[in-house]
């Protein structure tokens, strides 16, 4: 005779396995600083990227927005392009020969020719801008919410969206986003944590915590200046870090935490 379980133990066991302690922990990384290069203390980072040898920075502030090409090695500004006093500069990204910026809460972005910084044309977006990234079909625009958005990145519409979770829950404060290997890493805004994304899912697979990356406390202004900014180089797999007027920007490997 089979013994059916009864509906008091279906609903335990259910709950069980619902439980968090039955729920695979989302594994941490911690880092080892690889390289430490200079970082311009006057650059209110916004937005990062790596492309051919130059960092590429949009730093924000109303009245000192810029947009960026940087020497890696010595931290010099190569080229630079200063926004209208009434914009506060946001994430950037490439896309075919262009650098697309967003701005803070004026609902415009910007999108210039890569080369020479000369502006083409201007869109609009509902909402804030904070960042941007892409893979090779898309652009991942994030707002501060925890909703990354997905964009044409020739029309530069909204085409769709990833709501990002961890552990059931919405991750807000998104923040500086990056492209790494098939994930969306983006920074979550004051705190030391970055949340490696599966796209796909949104769930957030993995963190990476750079506690003691930086001492802020030390900094002019450390409830503001905080870590954001990430760009990859995926041709020496190289993941750079930095934080908004840091005088550092670090090259760091991840190192696996073990498992709580």
């Amino acid at each position: 005779m089979i013994r059916l379980p009864g509906l008091t133990s279906i609903l335990a066991l259910a709950m069980l396995l619902g439980s968090p302690a039955a729920q695979a922990a989302i594994p941490v990384y911690g880092y080892k600083v690889v390289h430490i290069y200079p970082h311009d203390t006057g650059a209110y980072t916004e937005g990062l990227f790596y492309k051919d040898g130059y960092l590429y920075e949009s730093t924000g502030e109303a009245g000192s927005s810029t947009v960026r090409k940087v020497e890696l090695k010595t931290g010099e500004v190569v080229q630079r392009h200063n926004l209208p006093a009434q914009y506060f500069g946001e994430g950037i990204v490439d896309w075919k020969g262009r650098l697309v910026q967003l701005t803070w809460q004026t609902q415009i972005g910007f999108v210039y020719d890569l080369a020479s910084f000369k502006l083409q044309h201007t869109f609009t977006y509902p909402g804030e801008g904070w960042a941007l990234t892409r893979d090779n079909r898309h652009l991942y625009m994030s707002d501060g919410s925890a909703v990354i958005r997905i964009l044409d990145p020739e029309t530069l519409a909204t085409t769709g969206s990833i709501m990002v979770m961890a552990d059931g829950q919405p991750v807000t404060n998104l923040n500086e986003l990056e492209w790494v290997k098939g994930q969306i890493y983006a920074n979550v805004w004051l705190t030391n944590r970055i949340a490696r994304i599966d796209p796909a899912s949104g769930h957030v697979v993995g963190w990476i915590d750079l506690t003691g990356l930086l001492d802020i406390s030390k900094l002019p202004d450390p409830g503001n200046d905080v870590l954001n900014g990430i760009a990859y180089d995926a041709a020496h797999d190289r993941l750079f870090v930095t934080g908004k007027r840091w005088p550092k920007l670090f090259e760091i490997k991840l190192v696996k935490q073990p498992a709580q």
